[in-house]
């Protein structure tokens, strides 16, 4: 029985939206569990998915809180 953690930082995707909808985790729900079954055989009904979402200010990213270290890569020309 397989078990998947997603976590990601607490923002949303759309404008006025700051957290991930329960559409959007619905979706992700069922490509985790349809690739388990694609490439391991897992039915999906045996498939747990725990979704987290984590404050920004509680996520780190190369030594700093992630905002800054997006801020820091964004300013770095491509």
């Amino acid at each position: 029985m397989p078990m998947v953690t997603v976590q990601v930082t607490r923002e949303g995707t759309k404008p006025g939206v700051d957290h991930v909808t329960a559409e959007e985790k619905a979706e992700i729900y069922k490509g985790i569990s349809q690739v388990l079954y694609d490439v391991l055989g897992k039915p999906p009904e045996w498939t747990w998915v725990v979704f987290e979402e984590v404050e920004m200010e509680n996520w780190g990213w190369g030594g700093m809180p992630v905002a800054d270290f997006r801020k820091q890569r964004a300013a770095k020309p491509a």
